[in-house]
């Protein structure tokens, strides 16, 4: 997602860095090309329009041609505007109410809103709140089958299907299974259409007045372009939608979408669909997306992520190793392993800056190579991986048929073994207490 804005992004910030003193037409240039960045990454003309004229008047407020930095500060004042247009903050879905919370899933036929009921259902399981789906689809053929099967993958209970029920009737069962079943949150998988229209439009209202739902969510797919704003206009104006998910995060090059529909329903973005797995639905924070659109990584997300898949209590072990400058193979294959578990090298590099993984290309294995590693490191004793300094040519070549590799793939992991230990060495040096995310980007560039 943002791939084509954040380069162009890039491409206009490199130009004003160039320069000690930025001049009123290099200025002008660098916002035009700005502007133009947004309407192709799909963001719709109002909202780049908006988008500029604040930056400008923030520029002419700090007189920033004229500052000591000034490429530095038009840069923080995009970034702030970018957070601001987005959202400011994270915002948590509403479930301060009688239980059960209702959750009321709407949008366009396509949009993905029945696996993101899913997705949704499982974060909330996590979170340990009880948890019933309900599908009011009766028009797509096997809808109301899709989601009983979701249900069954996340062991999430759903309403029964009754033949011939219509989407009204439906509501009302359901408000009275999850009431009597104890549930906290209810979530309703309404019917989308290919596109809006009154009957379904007034289906909705109809639902929603029964079920009085505590969010109103649209789902939208990150793919629809520039007619994003009209179809999240046309929803709140009728439905009056509390938030937003959108899905097809990482099938989209451009993520304009996200801009325009937040700004068109003054609603915010709740969540981003990321991937296929029911995994994959990720909290929507504005200033950490900011940062990825504009190249600044986003370690933070990746940390969670990681202490999600691995378990806080393995990577506090981790730490307390690292802080005290010890790390072996048996460390290394266990990041190995997490690699894997997180869909791979590919999917992790998303959350870190271009400038950095260029330096660390040459240094960081692919996904193949990984797996290899893996092979190699458990084909060794448990006396070689914690001391692999005793790896001498007779190990090496052992080793290496006992993975069914080569001797040179054994060199090769040797040698990146002993660059992250020298990283943690390094590492291990800092005072902890003091350390900020971007120290660790600076660190780790260092070579």
């Amino acid at each position: 997602m943002f791939k084509s804005l954040t380069e162009s992004l890039n491409s206009v910030f490199s130009k004003l860095r160039g320069k000690s003193i930025i001049s009123e037409d290099d200025f002008n240039l660098a916002m035009r090309e700005i502007r133009i960045a947004l309407i192709e990454a799909d963001v719709s003309l109002e909202v780049a329009k908006k988008f500029i004229n604040d930056i400008k008047d923030k520029v002419i407020g700090e007189k920033v041609i004229k500052s000591v930095s000034p490429a530095q500060m038009i840069i923080k004042i995009v970034q702030d505007n970018l957070v601001a247009i987005l959202g400011s903050e994270k915002s948590d879905l509403n479930l301060a109410v009688k239980p059960p919370a209702v959750i009321m899933m709407v949008g366009l036929q396509g949009a993905g809103k029945t696996t993101t009921s899913g997705k949704l259902a499982l974060k909330l399981k996590k979170q340990k709140k009880k948890v019933m789906l309900a599908s009011l689809d009766i028009y797509r053929p096997a809808a109301q089958k899709q989601l009983e099967v979701l249900g069954k993958q996340i062991d999430v209970q759903t309403l029964s299907t009754v033949t011939d029920e219509k989407p009204i009737t439906i509501t009302k069962r359901a408000l009275v299974a999850a009431k009597n079943d104890s549930c906290d949150v209810l979530i309703l998988d309404t019917a989308g259409r290919l596109h809006i229209d009154d009957n379904m439009m007034n289906e909705l209202k109809a639902v929603k007045e029964i079920a009085s739902p505590a969010e109103v969510i649209l789902v939208a797919d990150a793919m629809i372009g520039q007619d994003a704003v009209n179809i999240a206009k046309s929803f709140n104006e009728i439905i009056s939608v509390t938030g937003i998910i959108l899905t097809r995060i990482d099938g989209d090059a451009r993520g304009g979408a996200a801009l325009s529909m937040r700004i068109a329903t003054n609603c915010p973005i709740k969540f981003i669909a990321c991937g296929e797995k029911l995994s994959d639905l990720d909290d929507f924070y504005p200033d950490r997306i900011a940062k990825r659109i504009l190249d600044m990584g986003d370690v933070v997300s990746l940390v969670e992520r990681a202490a999600e898949i691995v378990g806080q209590e393995e990577i506090d072990k981790l730490q307390k190793k690292v802080k005290k400058g010890k790390f072996d193979l048996n460390d290394l294959v266990g990041m190995l392993k997490t690699l894997n578990k997180m869909d791979g090298i590919g999917n992790i590099m998303k959350f870190i800056p271009s400038s950095f993984t260029k330096k660390l290309s040459s240094g960081v294995p692919d996904d193949n190579k990984v797996k290899k590693y893996i092979a190699i490191i458990n084909s060794m004793t448990e006396k070689e991986r914690q001391n692999p300094d005793i790896l001498n040519g007779k190990r090496r070549l052992r080793i290496a048929k006992g993975s069914g590799t080569g001797v040179p793939d054994v060199n090769l992991l040797i040698k990146q073994y002993d660059q992250m230990s020298a990283m943690v060495n390094k590492f291990s040096k800092v005072d902890h207490s003091k350390f900020k995310e971007s120290d660790l980007m600076n660190m780790l560039s260092r070579k």
